[in-house]
């Protein structure tokens, strides 16, 4: 299953990362980083970039969303066009984001508009389906809600917060990598088509 082996592959290039001393840590990421710079930009960092993660909240959610939502879409595409269609999201998530901001110099690193492919993947193809959720307040208090809430309300947080950013050369998170990404899912998963097993079931609850 290809949505297990990108799992597999982005812990173990965290797991690289977690053993390297705090200048060796820093280095790598503007090595394999995206800067959107041109003074720094390297194509191929497009690709290293979706396997670089900055610290482990941000590979934790990142797999998180991966493991939810990228089987089923890997499912209606098969093995080959979903590493393809995951891929494809991920280099215009970054272009997104580079248009967005051009002179970076800040690494953009990490698997998130790649995924957000697959979350807009999803919406097409599973927009009634239920996604369980966790609430934390003083206890954790479990729900379920419409699959197409959550992404939307999702989209609709990462759009405002692109839109919301003052200085992105400061860092901070990738807005419209996200914003890219989505958009590139919803239209590469019509592109593709999905398999003849599954092309009759326009929507499925899991």
């Amino acid at each position: 299953m290809v949505t297990v082996l990108l799992i597999v592959v982005n812990i173990l290039v965290f797991l690289q990362q977690f053993s390297l001393d705090p200048y060796s840590l820093h280095q790598y990421i503007a090595d394999y980083g995206l800067r959107p710079n041109p003074h720094y930009f390297h194509i191929v960092n497009i690709f290293t970039a979706m396997f670089v993660h900055a610290g482990w909240l941000h590979i934790a959610g990142n797999m998180l969303f991966l493991w939810v939502f990228g089987a089923n879409v890997e499912d209606i595409l098969g093995h080959g066009r979903f590493l393809l269609f995951y891929l494809v999201c991920g280099v215009a998530a970054a272009v997104a984001q580079i248009a967005a901001d051009p002179l970076s110099t800040v690494p953009m690193v990490g698997a998130s508009g790649a995924i957000a492919g697959v979350m807009g993947a999803y919406l097409v193809k599973f927009p009634r389906s239920r996604v369980e959720m966790l609430y934390f307040f003083f206890f954790i208090l479990r729900f379920e809600i419409p699959a197409w809430f959550m992404l939307v309300y999702w989209f609709a947080i990462q759009l405002m917060g692109g839109f919301e950013a003052t200085n992105a050369s400061q860092g901070g998170t990738a807005f419209f990598a996200h914003v890219g990404g989505f958009i590139a899912g919803i239209v590469l998963v019509n592109v593709l088509g999905t398999r003849e097993r599954w092309a009759r079931h326009r929507d499925l609850s899991w």
